[in-house]
């Protein structure tokens, strides 16, 4: 079996140090860093759709507050599968808008582009929320798709994104096919992907598996009055989910403690300030589930 340790995924080799001309943002000096602090240049590419989004839409923040220096894009697409992606990749088709940092622009590009732009460190991909708990859906693509990574980032991190199951009275289209039951689509895709991770060889980000934990403990309990992690039945919050998933990416990719994180969400999307005790018991889930 495929044995990952949980936490700090990425190899020692992603470290650049830069103690001539200090870049770090932390770092109050001019010229040489005095106190020598370490600088991290970490790249992150995420090939997915509007769940990576709300993956990475703090991400970028978040590493920064955390002394990491960091590019984070996202390639979205609406609902892309795994399938889609590989047919884009075949036909090298500029199909995907080009997120950077966690904000969209006007580039639309291939996965060939968007691969051959850096010397990217990690890259994730993840299949649909609705076909996510069927594993006749991973494959042939995932394959391929990895194949195709590794072929042109031998010495990057591929990673799979394990997405969430929709909320528990959610409307999308596809509930019906986990029988409008949250605890079954969840069972579903954490055996979907759990399997195609050890066949394939690749670690995960265990989004899915944050959500699901958020969703026992106050005051995140939705059945019993408490706050829906979801904005509309399926995608994230636009500041405790998607906060929740840019914790659990920062936790799983460099193996940092969240809870010494300050980094505060904010979002044009959402009228008012987030409550620091709900994140509190976000970081405090996200840094158990990642341990």
């Amino acid at each position: 079996p495929l044995r990952m340790p949980k936490a700090g995924i990425l190899p020692s080799a992603i470290l650049r140090f830069d103690f001539t001309n200090c870049l770090c943002r932390l770092c109050r000096h001019d010229g040489k860093c005095e106190d020598r602090r370490k600088r991290i240049l970490l790249h992150i590419l995420a090939i997915g759709n509007s769940f990576s989004q709300d993956a990475t839409y703090y991400l970028h923040q978040m590493l920064e507050a955390g002394g990491v220096e960091n590019k984070v894009v996202n390639l979205y697409i609406g609902g892309c599968s795994l399938e889609r992606h590989w047919k884009n990749i075949r036909e090298d088709e500029a199909a995907y808008v080009y997120e950077a940092n966690g904000s969209a622009t006007d580039r639309l590009v291939s996965v060939r582009e968007a691969l051959e732009e850096e010397a990217w460190d990690v890259v994730t991909t993840q299949q649909a929320s609705h076909d996510s708990g069927w594993m006749d859906t991973y494959e042939p693509f995932l394959g391929q798709i990895l194949t195709y990574i590794r072929g042109k980032m031998q010495k990057a991190t591929v990673l799979l994104q394990k997405t969430w199951a929709y909320e528990t009275d959610s409307h999308h289209e596809a509930f019906p096919r986990y029988h409008c039951n949250q605890e079954e689509m969840y069972e579903r895709l954490s055996l979907a992907y759990g399997e195609a991770a050890r066949r394939e060889g690749v670690g995960m980000i265990p989004s899915g598996d944050v959500i699901q934990a958020l969703r026992k403990v106050p005051p995140f309990v939705y059945g019993e009055g408490g706050m829906s992690l979801c904005r509309d039945g399926f995608h994230m919050h636009y500041l405790y989910g998607r906060y929740a998933l840019a914790a659990t990416w920062y936790e799983r990719l460099i193996g940092k403690d969240i809870q010494e994180n300050t980094f505060m969400p904010h979002s044009d999307l959402w009228d008012g300030e987030a409550d620091p005790e709900a994140l509190a018991v976000i970081r405090k889930i996200v840094h158990r589930v990642c341990h």
